[in-house]
């Protein structure tokens, strides 16, 4: 892993712009992709998963039509959509990066494609070979019912240089 990893900065001027990053992302991903989705409550973490999600069933020929709920309270839901399913973790409740492993979190990063929220609270747990996406809102936390986002991703190892092949433009 380079101690350097390449930050790419995109401003989100609306929600439609956050959906078109995740759907960008999906068409990169791969089985056994792990994607840490980072910032503050309300940033759009659930948002960003759920176009990604319904990214990845379009992809398939799988219309994901079904609500995508945030897995706050289940902590995971499983979408078996496409050649890897897609595992979506919310984090934000575990006590200790060890619980992680009661989800089926070591499954899901070797078979599926995985979304993380709060993966800060994996600590080791979290494989040297990931994507993460800071999501932020201008003027901080306060103003969360302003449309637009930055967007900082940031590759750690096979994602350093899969991320000159995106194409995402706001």
């Amino acid at each position: 892993m380079s101690p350097n990893p390449k930050v790419i900065e995109f401003h989100l001027s609306s929600p439609d712009a956050t959906d078109s990053l995740a759907q960008a992302l999906a068409r990169l991903c791969r089985q056994g992709d792990v994607i840490g989705l980072c910032g503050e409550l309300g940033a759009g973490k659930t948002t960003f998963a759920r176009a990604f999600i319904h990214a990845r069933g379009a992809m398939a020929g799988i219309p994901c039509d079904e609500e995508v709920p945030s897995p706050t309270f289940t902590l995971v839901q499983i979408y078996d959509i496409g050649e890897a399913p897609v595992w979506h973790f919310d984090l934000y409740r575990l006590e200790k990066s060890a619980d992680a492993v009661e989800l089926g979190i070591d499954e899901a990063f070797a078979t599926a494609i995985s979304l993380v929220e709060w993966p800060e609270r994996l600590d080791n747990l979290l494989p040297p070979d990931r994507l993460e996406v800071k999501l932020a809102i201008p003027g901080g936390e306060e103003h969360p019912q302003q449309a637009a986002r930055t967007a900082h991703l940031t590759g750690f190892g096979s994602w350093q240089g899969r991320l000159k092949d995106l194409d995402f433009h706001d």
